[in-house]
C-alpha cells in the first residue's frame, strides 16, 4: 500500500490504515488461513454499524488464492467495491508480478 498501515497480530487488536481513515479490529484470526475483522471508514456515521471483512486464503497450483468477502456496509458502501480492486488488488497483482 501506497500508505503506512498499522495492525495487531491479537484477536481483539486494533489495525488502522489511509492515516486512520480506515479502521477496526481483529474478530477471528486463523494464521495463514483466514482473518474476520470488524471494519469501518471515516465515512461511516456515528449510527452505522462496523462492516465485517473475511480474508480467506487457500493454497492453489499456482500459488495463493485469497477470497474477500466485506458485508453489513452502509447504504453507501457499494463504493467500497470500487476501492478493493482499484487500491489493493490492482498493486498487489502488478507488485506480485514483478
Amino acid at each position: 500500500m501506497p500508505s503506512p498501515a498499522d495492525a495487531s497480530a491479537e484477536v481483539g487488536g486494533e489495525f488502522s490504515a489511509w492515516d486512520g481513515y480506515i479502521s477496526g479490529k481483529n474478530l477471528e484470526l486463523e494464521p495463514g488461513k483466514r482473518i474476520l475483522q470488524s471494519w469501518r471508514t471515516q465515512q461511516f456515521s456515528e449510527s452505522d454499524a462496523d462492516s465485517e471483512l473475511e480474508i480467506v486464503l487457500e493454497g492453489v497450483p499456482e500459488g495463493t488464492k485469497l477470497t474477500l468477502k466485506h458485508t453489513k456496509l452502509p447504504d453507501h458502501g457499494m463504493q467500497y467495491k470500487d476501492g478493493w480492486v482499484e487500491h489493493y488488488f490492482d498493486p498487489m497483482k502488478a507488485y506480485f508480478k514483478g
